[in-house]
This record gives C-alpha cells, sequence and structure tokens, in this order.
C-alpha cells in the first residue's frame, strides 16, 4: 500500500522546438506535466508507491495523462476524470536549460475542479506523508478542496509537505501569499526556490538562507528546504523537527543538462523519498534529493524516465 499521497494538478507541457518567442514557434513536442505530477511520478521510478489525486478531462489530453500516469506506475484510484471540464495547457517557452517560463489554459479546466472529501479519511488513515502543490490554491473549488485535505492530514498526524511554486498569472482573484498563509500553518516541511520567496511573503534579503527559514519557520513549518539552481540547496529545521535541530547544505551536482523543468519537483520527491525511508541526516537528504534532479535534468520532460535509477540510490 502506498505511505505517500500527493495531490495536485496534472496538465499537457508544450515545448518549443527552439528558444524563440511563442508567436515566432512553429513546432512543439507534448509532454506530460504539473508539479505534483512530476513528483508522484518520480517518486513511483524511486520504488515508493504513491496516490495521487488529481483531475483532468475526459478529452484526449486526459486520456493522455491518464494513460502516462499509469504507464509510469501511479495508480489511478485517485486519478479523476471530468466529463465537463478541459484538460490544463500550458506552452513552455525560453530556454529550457535555465528556467522556462510557462503560458497557462486553465481557466475554468479539470484540475482546478479539485472538491473537498473526495479523498476519503481511510485513505489518509493509512499514509504517513501528503504532498501538495500551491497551484490549486489560485482558485475554488480547488483552494478549498486543498485546505481541507491539509488540515485533515494534520489532524491525522500525517507528515505534510507543501511544494511553493509561485505563477503570477494563474493569481487573478486572489492573493497568493495570503492563500499560502491559510497552508502554512498546517504544514511540517516546505521547499521553494528564490523567486517562489517574494511572491509568498518572505521580506527582506531572499539571499539570506537563515532569515528565509526563519520567517517561514515562525508561520508554521518545522523544516525548510530551498532550492538554489546551480548553487545547490539548503535545509533548515527547528528542534520540533523529528530530524532537527539541523541545518544542512550540498553544491549540487554538475551534469550536462537537457532541460530543467521539474528538476524542483524531482528534487522534492527526492526529499519525500530519503525521509520517507527514515533517512533523519538532512545533509544526506539533500544529497538524494540533489541527486535525483540532476538526473532528471538529463532528458526532456518533467517525468521522463530517469538515466540510471541506480546512480541517485
Amino acid at each position: 500500500m502506498p505511505d505517500v499521497l500527493v495531490a495536485g494538478e496534472t496538465l499537457v507541457d508544450f515545448l518549443p522546438d527552439s528558444a524563440t518567442p511563442l508567436a515566432a514557434t512553429e513546432e512543439f513536442a507534448r509532454r506530460p506535466g504539473g508539479a505534483p505530477a512530476n513528483v508522484a511520478v518520480r517518486l513511483a521510478q524511486l520504488d515508493r508507491p504513491t496516490w495521487f489525486w488529481t483531475r483532468v478531462g475526459t478529452d484526449p489530453f486526459g486520456d493522455f495523462l491518464a494513460e502516462t500516469l499509469a504507464d509510469r506506475g501511479v495508480p489511478d484510484r485517485f486519478v479523476e476524470r471530468d466529463p465537463s471540464a478541459k484538460t490544463t495547457l500550458a506552452f513552455v517557452s525560453g530556454d529550457p536549460t535555465s528556467g522556462p517560463r510557462f503560458t497557462f489554459y486553465r481557466d475554468g479546466t479539470a484540475d482546478t475542479r479539485l472538491e473537498s472529501g473526495r479523498v476519503p479519511d481511510d485513505a489518509l488513515d493509512a499514509v504517513e506523508w501528503v504532498v501538495v502543490g500551491s497551484v490549486p490554491l489560485a482558485s475554488d473549488p480547488s483552494r478549498a478542496a486543498i485546505v481541507d485535505l491539509v488540515d485533515r492530514a494534520n489532524d491525522r498526524d500525517c507528515t505534510v509537505v507543501f511544494d511553493l511554486n509561485a505563477r503570477p498569472e494563474l493569481w487573478t482573484d486572489a492573493d497568493f501569499a495570503a492563500q499560502v498563509d491559510r497552508v502554512l500553518p498546517a504544514v511540517d516541511a516546505v521547499k521553494a526556490s528564490p523567486e517562489d520567496l517574494g511572491p509568498a511573503g518572505v521580506e527582506g534579503d531572499t539571499d539570506d538562507i537563515d532569515a528565509v527559514a526563519s520567517q517561514l519557520h515562525e508561520r508554521g513549518p518545522h523544516t525548510v528546504f530551498l532550492t538554489l539552481g546551480e548553487g545547490g540547496a539548503a535545509a533548515r529545521a527547528t528542534a520540533d523537527a523529528p530530524w532537527g535541530p539541523a541545518d544542512a547544505s550540498h553544491e549540487g551536482f554538475a551534469v550536462d543538462a537537457v532541460d530543467t523543468t521539474g528538476a524542483g519537483d524531482a528534487f522534492t520527491a527526492g526529499v519525500v523519498d530519503a525521509l520517507a525511508g527514515g533517512e533523519r541526516d538532512l545533509a544526506a537528504v539533500l544529497d538524494r534529493a540533489n541527486a535525483v534532479a540532476a538526473a532528471a535534468t538529463t532528458r526532456a520532460g518533467g517525468m521522463a524516465d530517469l538515466p540510471d535509477p541506480d546512480s541517485v540510490v
């Protein structure tokens, strides 16, 4: 039985055939995506049994995503199909090796229509880890559904991991920082990158790891993971953490990156896999997470097979 539940969006990424503006791009490659979907697939690739709660349309893109998740080893128990909403699409622009940009087609699409209570209490009683992303918080009813899931998971002593993923273009009817604050008090660990911190309400110098971690600790989570791009990653934990108090840093691994899309999601999967496997040394957790992220960048797309799973064990 899975001991991890991941929740959030699944979508189709369209990757351009060159680093040209979208208006000038003529050909795209279709790839499955969505940060939580990437995390769930990476956990499956790492042989960590995982449920994934998501919602896609009954359109051809939804068929593609449902089939991809199944092929990647993700059980379909909580992969919902919505007959009255389309599947979310995202078009990628910019250089995929140095920070892609996304244009979303997500107004009223299936993953915005997650409903509270669809993951029953007995499923939460059966898992020890719950991982959620911030994108569903951009609109209701998915916002209320994720808040409900996090609150119920917290009540059942699940370890809740929150992946901050600021997408300003999606936040048209709500304040990102305010919605983040609805979730953080019930969260055990939060993962973020520097570009997520300002929108999430972190003040001051976001390069000051200790100051950033301190602000996030005050808002709820006892553990903070920060991805720093080519600078590697850092982690801070208070005495309230099962593995704390602790601080650790990792300089990352040098690889020939093909596509950094989903690298942060692979990092999150590596963190969860290490902690769920019993690792309590945050330096070892960062080593594992950075190895998974580095391996993921050597293939195009956020769900491509890891080139050598044994290399990240």
